[in-house]
């Protein structure tokens, strides 16, 4: 089996890495910001005065998109119920809440529908000695699965990713099934199996999963380590392999 060492840890053992998507492999931060911005602006064109505490929800900030929020970290579905959850406050049904939310996201989707962002640097070079070396690969994301596999589809990668998951088929994340269920995909335990994410959801799917690891990453994007992680690194080029 393969050892990866990460700065001052190593991992022995390891068959596989799942990778999470936004912010960890594609550089998806400010399309995530413009896409909320849409979204809240559009429902607050029908509903007055919930843009801004929805923007808030979302975690957009006047310096970008919060890693954590909710854009950043959440499924489609999660974002949606917390919309609906604002517009409810102003005294609509639920139901209408939800229709008013899932017609403001598909406008936006429909006016946003474009190309996959660019990965980070390196990426592509450390995913390529990753499966030469011998690991199998996977991403899972809290993106829907079309949208994973269209990246894939974008960048070449699916030579190097046998297992391409969304967060609208099985589980969403931060339930550890959907890393147990990827790992089942690969063939491999989640004993020895690492994560590879940026954010605390990836790190508590991770850890409940079973996962041999948790490495974090911030692509110099945020100062303090990952909480929750076992070691944060900054790009993918600080993962070493040793056979």
């Amino acid at each position: 089996m393969i050892s990866i060492y990460c700065l001052s840890r190593q991992f022995s053992d390891i068959q596989a890495i799942i990778f999470d998507k936004d912010g960890t492999l594609e550089d998806s931060g400010d399309y995530l910001r413009n896409l909320a911005q849409k979204r809240a602006r559009l429902i607050d064109a029908q509903i007055p005065g919930v843009g801004e505490p929805l923007l808030m929800a979302f975690g957009v900030t006047e310096r970008g998109l919060d890693p954590a929020g909710l854009q950043a970290v959440g499924s489609r579905y999660e974002n949606e119920i917390a919309a609906a959850a604002y517009i409810a406050e102003t005294g609509r049904s639920w139901s209408a809440a939800l229709d008013i939310v899932r017609g403001a996201f598909n406008e936006v989707d429909r006016v946003m529908e474009s190309t996959p962002n660019a990965m980070f640097p390196g990426c592509a070079d450390s995913i390529a000695a990753l499966s030469a070396a011998g690991l199998k690969l996977g991403i899972v994301s809290a993106a829907t699965t079309s949208q994973v596999v269209k990246f894939a589809n974008y960048h070449r990668l699916q030579s190097e990713f046998q297992v391409l998951l969304g967060s609208d088929l099985h589980y969403a994340k931060p339930d550890p099934r959907l890393f147990q269920f990827a790992c089942q995909e690969l063939g491999v335990k989640p004993a020895h199996t690492l994560m590879v994410g940026d954010s605390h959801w990836d790190t508590i799917m991770a850890s409940q999963g079973g996962a041999a690891g948790c490495i974090g990453i911030s692509w110099g994007r945020f100062s303090q380590p990952l909480a929750g992680a076992d070691v944060s690194i900054e790009n993918l080029s600080q993962l070493r392999i040793s056979k």
